[in-house]
C-alpha cells in the first residue's frame, strides 16, 4: 500500500499498544518422560523395585511401607498386581526467583515424584520430574486447577493405559500411573485444595 495516497487510515499506522498476557505455563509432556524410564536399562530395574525387591518388615522405609499404598492397593488390586504401576507424588510450591522481596514476582514449579523407585534414588534430584512451571507477576491462587489441566489430562490417560515398552522384557506392556500425595506446605494445600 502506498502511504503518499489520500484514502490512508491514519489509525493503520497507530503503533499498537503492548497488551500483558494474563496467564503463561510452561508444560513438560509427562508420558514420554515416564516411558523412558521403562525404555532405559538404567532405571528400568529399579521402576519394578517396590514390587520385586522391597522388604517387608513391618518398619516404614519407604512410601510402599504406608497406609496410604497400602489402603489404595486394596482397592485397585488389579493397579497393585502390576509390577509397572507407577505412583506418583506432587510437589509444588512458589518462590521470587529474584530473591528481592520488594519484585512482585512468582514462580511456581510442579514436580511429580515417581514412588516406585527404591529409597536411595526416590527423592533424589536426578528421579524428580518437572512436569510446569507457573511463572508471574503473583502465584496462580486458586486458579492453580486451570494450569494444572494439561497435567490432569495425561495423568487420566496413564490411569487408562498407556503402551510402553519394557527394555527388560523386551515387550510392551501398559504403563499405568496413579496420584496418591501431594507435598507442599499449607499455603500451596489451601490454592491445591480449592
Amino acid at each position: 500500500m502506498n502511504r503518499d495516497a489520500e484514502d490512508v487510515n491514519e489509525d493503520e499506522y497507530e503503533p499498537q499498544s503492548r497488551r500483558k498476557l494474563n496467564k503463561i505455563l510452561r508444560y513438560f509432556p509427562l508420558i514420554p518422560r515416564f516411558q523412558r524410564l521403562f525404555m532405559s536399562s538404567k532405571t528400568a530395574d529399579f521402576m519394578t523395585w517396590h514390587h520385586d525387591q522391597r522388604m517387608d518388615d513391618g518398619l516404614l522405609r519407604h512410601p510402599a511401607d504406608s497406609l496410604t499404598w497400602k489402603s489404595f492397593d486394596n482397592k485397585f488390586s488389579s493397579f497393585a498386581s502390576d509390577p509397572w504401576s507407577v505412583r506418583l507424588g506432587l510437589a509444588s510450591d512458589g518462590f521470587n526467583p529474584f530473591k528481592i522481596m520488594s519484585t512482585s514476582y512468582s514462580t511456581w514449579p510442579v514436580v511429580l515424584v515417581p514412588h516406585n523407585l527404591p529409597p536411595w534414588l526416590c527423592m533424589k534430584q536426578s528421579s524428580l520430574i518437572l512436569s510446569m512451571i507457573i511463572p508471574g507477576e503473583k502465584g496462580p491462587g486458586n486458579d492453580i486447577d486451570i494450569y494444572l489441566q494439561p497435567l490432569i489430562e495425561e495423568l487420566k490417560k496413564l490411569w487408562a493405559g498407556v503402551e510402553t515398552y519394557d527394555v527388560l522384557r523386551k515387550d510392551n506392556f501398559y504403563l499405568h500411573a496413579a496420584l496418591l500425595w501431594t507435598i507442599n506446605d499449607f499455603t500451596a494445600y489451601a490454592n491445591l485444595s480449592g
